[in-house]
């Protein structure tokens, strides 16, 4: 496959809403997962989005990571993910 194919069904608006809603997460909670953005988000049409999502927001100084914990996801099959906090200096409260 190429990547010209593997880019094919990749959603870019997904990814822009994506960021904005893990900004709305590290404002409405301490700590947040990926399982807090799939109940908050659509579904995305690549499940690697949610990751280059999370990374696309940490890569802007938005979020940082603090430890993993077990997901509750069941296409995750309780495997183990990341849980994120707002880097303070990154978002500010509006």
């Amino acid at each position: 496959m190429t990547q010209a194919m593997a880019l094919d069904d990749w959603d870019d608006a997904w990814g822009t809403d994506a960021v904005a809603t893990i900004v709305g997460l590290s404002l409405a909670f301490p700590e947040f997962s990926s399982d807090d953005l799939r109940r908050e988000m659509r579904a995305p049409n690549r499940s690697s989005q949610i990751g280059a999502a999370f990374r696309s927001a940490q890569k802007q100084g938005l979020i940082e990571s603090v430890g993993y914990k077990q997901s509750s996801s069941k296409t995750r099959n309780n495997g183990s993910h990341k849980v994120w906090r707002r880097k303070s200096e990154g978002v500010e409260a509006a």
